[in-house]
């Protein structure tokens, strides 16, 4: 979950969103999507499908799977 936390947070900054904005973007609360960049909860297969979609990589890259 580490590496994901932290391809969560790079991507975010990244693309210059706030974590409000993922939030809305995945339609959910921004503390609950806090929770994710903290390691503290996981997103549904339909959020993960969405993060990747929002910051233009694949679900692989994000779980440190693949390295671009």
């Amino acid at each position: 979950m580490n590496i994901f936390c932290k391809r969560l947070a790079e991507q975010r900054k990244m693309n210059n969103m706030t974590q409000r904005e993922v939030a809305q973007k995945l339609g959910i609360a921004q503390p609950s999507y806090i929770r994710y960049e903290n390691g503290k909860a996981e997103p549904t297969i339909e959020n993960l499908i969405k993060l990747a979609d929002v910051f233009d990589v694949s679900i692989d890259f994000l779980c440190g799977r693949k390295e671009y």
